[in-house]
């Protein structure tokens, strides 16, 4: 019997391997810089995750109504819970941009 090779088995994952080799390649080519400019994307998202949750629940409440009190309290509690991760992304971000401040004033 043929042994199949272990190189099939890297395939899957090779478009998470390229994703993720931009951002790597940012904080080591441009070092605390790179880090500062992550966290802004990092906040970026953080607002556009927030923004999309309230989007999505004034589009429910325009469009189908106000629903009865059980859904209405599930769609707020989702909306809470999405800009809640929004807001720990904005502040795992802040944090990268504070670290790579403190990072530039010591090293340089």
């Amino acid at each position: 019997m043929r042994r199949q090779s272990e190189t099939l088995l890297l395939v899957p994952l090779l478009p998470i391997f390229l994703v993720g080799m931009f951002p790597m390649f940012l904080i080591a080519l441009l070092g605390f810089f790179g880090l500062a400019i992550f966290g802004v994307l990092v906040i970026c998202v953080g607002l556009a995750s927030s923004n999309e949750a309230r989007d999505n629940f004034n589009h429910d409440v325009i469009v189908n109504g106000y629903a009865r009190r059980s859904e209405r309290a599930a769609q707020a509690s989702d909306m809470h819970l999405a800009v809640k991760l929004g807001l720990r992304l904005e502040a795992v971000g802040a944090a990268m941009i504070v670290t790579a401040a403190i990072g530039l004033c010591y090293a340089g």
